[in-house]
């Protein structure tokens, strides 16, 4: 496949869901988990959602139980608890692997396009690095999804354009938003 827009994944009632019809539009997707110290960034992806959904910004939430087996829920417990906790209204697809032999080829394809750059600076990113060195002492060298709630943000071309860490600001991923939605 040559590009994002050849790909699909499945919606929680198995149907699958094309992401041609993101076509002309900024997205991010990101892989979710409701019972991680991440989980709160539901919170800034719903108001990043809400401010720039009219200019042309979607959100693809791929619920994910691969770390730390943080996402346990059936997908109908998962979007019960975001939409009571967090109000989310951007759709949730499947649960899905990220990484491994059973990983949604739309992973595959991310990875390829954007590998891992660090965490960053700070007390999280610190945390983060300590914590993988025990999984994967090479982690720094591969592309894997490193945990929940790593964001790629893809432009109105269909460009993997970012790829932000659990880690990162969340100021930093909305700045990228907005700077491709006024491009």
């Amino acid at each position: 496949m040559s590009n994002i827009y050849d790909y699909s994944v499945l919606n929680p009632q198995g149907e699958e869901v094309s992401l041609d019809q993101f076509k002309g539009k900024v997205f991010m997707v990101v892989n979710t988990a409701t019972g991680c110290g991440f989980t709160p960034q539901y919170k800034d992806i719903e108001a990043i959602y809400e401010k720039y959904h009219d200019a042309g910004f979607e959100v693809l939430d791929i619920p994910c139980n691969q770390f730390a087996g943080q996402t346990p829920g059936t997908d109908e417990e998962i979007h019960e608890f975001c939409a009571l906790h967090y109000n989310t209204q951007f759709p949730q697809m499947k649960k899905s692997d990220v990484n491994g032999e059973n990983e949604l080829a739309l992973y595959t394809y991310l990875k390829s396009q954007k590998g891992f750059e660090g965490f960053g600076k700070g007390a999280k990113a610190l945390a983060m690095s300590v914590m993988l060195k025990k999984f994967d002492k090479d982690y720094k060298n591969n592309p894997t999804i490193k945990w929940n709630f790593t964001k790629f943000i893809v432009d109105r071309e269909g460009n993997v354009v970012k790829r932000f860490e659990p880690t990162e600001d969340m100021k930093k991923v909305e700045e990228c938003v907005a700077s491709l939605l006024q491009s």
